[in-house]
């Protein structure tokens, strides 16, 4: 114990000296399954409803994911003042570090290392921003509105390792890894869901449970030989193991082969004015044949002063409640930066009916089996 504390201690002060070596070996953290009853107590996965997108750890974003930014993810007041729950479930995910080092393939033109992982799970579990406001946020809107039918469910996004790499980092042998093996690459990600249970035990939030990762990744291209072993761990943990490939993209109807246990479609209609109608009526009929769940996508182009592309939004709405999806399926929310925020806040009569409408689609789903 006087080891490890030891280089605990080394690994610390380098961090605190400004520039440090990514390539530097960082310990596995020390796992003992005792210190997650959680787990244990757990019979099966814990799936999610309306699962919202909150994107952050990278230098590159500007929102500060504080009590005042997640409140309107939280809870929604309609326009008689009744105040209610609104998204079960929020997956925290990054694709680049804003620095240059990427989380997936294809962002930027170097990977990222085993102390950019560290330092994006840092980030996410954290007392005053992310899933620590989120559980204050939770624990502040209860005596309102009264207790939630379950707790909250967190999901986080789990880093692709990019395969090639060679400088990742390394594990408790001292040995570094290299992602041109796909035992590396696993080797890579097990290490940062131990991270994560690590993390979210030292944060042990009162008001959300942590209930699976999500690959960020977004076609199997990749990382075909890697995932069943990642599920398979993650199963075995009982966390769900969650994906939300893009529209057609390599391996997306390989979803249940690939052991993936939620798989959420991108229709990619909102961003290109190009793209007809039709598009939603496709992607909700490839989801139908495919038992996949879907995915709901906005920016901040909806509000008055940006595009105006609020008609868009609405029409995933009306799509989605045509095609049967609104009822049966479990639904992911992509909403850019903090568009759901900035609706709630505009003095615009455009965008307050926008949002109201749009919680509205949420908050009346009747329970997903």
């Amino acid at each position: 114990m006087k080891l490890y504390s030891l280089i605990i201690c080394l690994i610390l002060f380098v961090s605190s000296c400004g520039d440090t070596n990514d390539t530097e070996p960082v310990p596995a953290p020390p796992v003992d399954e005792s210190d997650y009853p959680w787990e244990k107590e757990r019979t099966a996965l814990l799936p999610t409803k309306d699962m919202v997108l909150i994107y952050g750890g990278g230098a590159h974003r500007t929102t500060v994911w504080d009590k005042e930014h997640l409140v309107p993810y939280v809870s929604y007041t309609d326009e008689s003042g009744k105040e209610q729950w609104l998204f079960d479930s929020f997956l925290f995910l990054e694709i680049h570090n804003g620095k240059g080092k990427m989380f997936a393939s294809g962002y930027t033109d170097a990977p990222a290392t085993q102390k950019d992982w560290m330092d994006l799970a840092d980030f996410y579990f954290q007392s005053k921003i992310a899933v620590g406001a989120l559980d204050k946020c939770i624990g502040d809107a209860i005596p309102r509105i009264g207790k939630p039918a379950r707790k909250h469910r967190i999901v986080i996004g789990l880093p692709e390792p990019i395969q090639g790499q060679k400088d990742w980092g390394s594990l408790k042998d001292g040995k570094m890894l290299d992602f041109s093996y796909s035992i590396d690459r696993i080797a890579a990600c097990e290490w940062y869901i131990d991270y994560v249970r690590k993390k979210f035990k030292e944060l042990m939030p009162q008001n959300v449970e942590l209930a699976g990762f999500y690959w960020i990744a977004e076609e199997a291209t990749n990382t075909r030989a890697i995932v069943r072993d990642i599920s398979a761990y993650l199963n075995e943990l009982k966390y769900s193991f969650n994906w939300i490939p893009y529209f057609k993209s390599d391996g997306y109807n390989e979803w249940k082969g690939l052991s993936f246990n939620y798989a959420f479609l991108q229709p990619n209609y909102f961003f290109n004015e190009s793209v007809p109608y039709d598009r939603l009526d496709e992607a909700c009929q490839i989801a139908v044949k495919n038992e996949m769940d879907m995915e709901v996508e906005f920016d901040e182009n909806v509000l008055v002063g940006m595009n105006e592309w609020g008609n868009r939004l609405y029409d995933y709405m009306n799509a989605f409640r045509e095609n049967g999806i609104w009822d049966t399926k479990r639904l992911a929310y992509y909403q850019g930066n903090n568009a759901l925020y900035k609706l709630s806040v505009s003095s615009h009569s455009t965008d307050k009916k926008l949002y109201h409408d749009f919680c509205r689609f949420v908050v009346d789903r009747p329970e997903i089996k």
